[in-house]
């Protein structure tokens, strides 16, 4: 769908095609997408993570007080890494112990974040900051090959993450207890443990986030990341992770917020007014998680159909 979409836009304006554009467009898209390669493990445990926008603006905040009060500037990026996981690990620990629904524990924590970001900042941007500093000049303007290095660090993380998903004991409890949260706990596995480090590992992702948008922006906006936590779940679910829990794609969630991103670009090649950004990007959604079911009921068709279906594999005989 990413393919059919850029090249369908690149038709009727060929310079949406042009390299530096598409690289525009991905990087523009980096900081939503981390925090959806998070969601993928939260959503997986039937979990909703609200709290990735807040957290994403208060890691910000935190970010640019800590540097301007002369702070080693990687020093307080590893600062807001950490509060960011820790806040995540809050979360889960508060859903778990008191049994609340993380829909509301998170709700509950992205008014506290957005609120504390503000009152840090003084409801203002912070933009007295060393602008040739070392972590700005490497994560916001630097590049690899001719790619930003926000672009890299996504790449290494949708790499990295997804290795986590598929091929790690850890993601195997997420997607486990996932399916059967009861048969899960009864089987032995460590539910509390595994929500509380899935939790806290999408705190990391929106406080990796944070750090790349205050090396690019060199500034800490209280305002920032508004109506981020529900495209990163938006995006996640476009990519193939239900909110059934059970499954789930990192590189579907990458996919999707690239494929959020290219409608927004597309959007202004096309002079299309930006209020109808947020009704086109909702309109992808549907589509988007529309077709998923009905792919998969044209697959059963044709499996039901397909002949020898009726039969027993074990056996020459048709399946009783």
């Amino acid at each position: 769908m990413l393919v059919l979409l850029v090249l369908g836009v690149g038709l009727f304006q060929p310079d949406f095609l042009r390299t530096g554009n598409l690289l525009t467009t991905a990087h523009n898209s980096v900081y939503v997408g981390l925090m959806a390669l998070g969601m993928v493990f939260a959503l997986a445990m039937r979990e909703v993570d609200l709290s990735v926008g807040g957290m994403y603006a208060m890691g910000v905040v935190v970010g640019a007080l800590l540097i301007r009060d002369g702070w080693n500037t990687w020093l307080a990026a590893l600062a807001v890494l950490a509060l960011s996981a820790l806040v995540g690990a809050l979360n889960g620990a508060v859903t778990t112990y008191l049994r609340l629904p993380s829909f509301i524990v998170t709700l509950a924590t992205a008014m506290l974040l957005r609120g504390v970001g503000l009152a840090l900042a003084e409801g203002k941007q912070i933009t007295d900051l060393p602008q040739g500093d070392a972590l700005f000049r490497v994560l916001g303007g630097g590049e690899l090959l001719g790619v930003p290095d926000a672009v890299w660090v996504f790449v290494l993380a949708v790499v990295v993450l997804s290795v986590l998903f598929t091929r790690t004991r850890f993601g195997a409890r997420v997607r486990a207890i996932g399916s059967n949260p009861e048969a899960a706990e009864f089987g032995g596995l460590p539910v509390t443990r595994t929500r509380i480090a899935a939790l806290a590992l999408s705190g990391l992702m929106a406080g990796l986030a944070a750090v790349l948008a205050l090396a690019f922006f060199i500034a800490g906006d209280p305002t920032i990341g508004q109506g981020y936590e529900l495209t990163a779940i938006a995006a996640a679910i476009i990519g193939g992770t239900p909110l059934k829990g059970g499954t789930g794609s990192v590189l579907g969630a990458a996919a999707g917020t690239l494929i959020l991103g290219a409608v927004t670009a597309a959007l202004v090649f096309f002079e299309v007014p930006i209020n109808w950004t947020t009704f086109a990007t909702g309109g992808v959604i549907l589509v988007a998680v529309g077709a998923a079911p009905l792919l998969r009921r044209v697959r059963d068709l044709r499996t039901a159909r397909a002949p020898g279906a009726d039969r027993d594999p074990r056996s020459p005989g048709r399946n009783p």
